[in-house]
């Protein structure tokens, strides 16, 4: 296992960044009047996954960290959500893309909660 220098050497940070991606690419197909509905949601809260786990990286205790990781899995399970609604609205033209979007949300969740009991150990 490599050293942690950084919270871009963190899968889940990396996991994170790979959400984004993913979902940027799912939201282009969406109705433009959602632009500012669950396009807006989606791409914010996507965003808001790595980007808690950078900050509880760099606050420097584990508490805080273990803090901003409940927060980065509370932004999976919005994505989640609205994913769900999205699908059932009928705004998803890629099923594949849909599907592996919610497999990496889902290992992302397990991931983070794997990492946040080493934290509290």
């Amino acid at each position: 296992m490599s050293e942690i220098r950084s919270y871009k050497d963190l899968l889940i940070w990396q996991k994170g960044i790979k959400i984004v991606s993913l979902i940027y690419q799912l939201v282009k197909s969406f109705p433009k009047e959602e632009l500012f509905a669950l396009t807006s949601q989606l791409k914010r809260a996507s965003v808001s996954i790595p980007s808690n786990i950078a900050e509880g990286y760099g606050r420097n205790t584990d508490k805080s960290f273990s803090h901003f990781l409940n927060i980065s899995r509370g932004s999976l399970f919005e994505i989640e959500t609205q994913l769900l609604i999205a699908n059932d609205l009928g705004f998803i033209t890629s099923q594949t893309l849909y599907k592996e979007i919610l497999n990496q949300i889902e290992e992302e969740s397990k991931m983070i909660n794997a990492f946040s009991k080493t934290l509290k150990d």
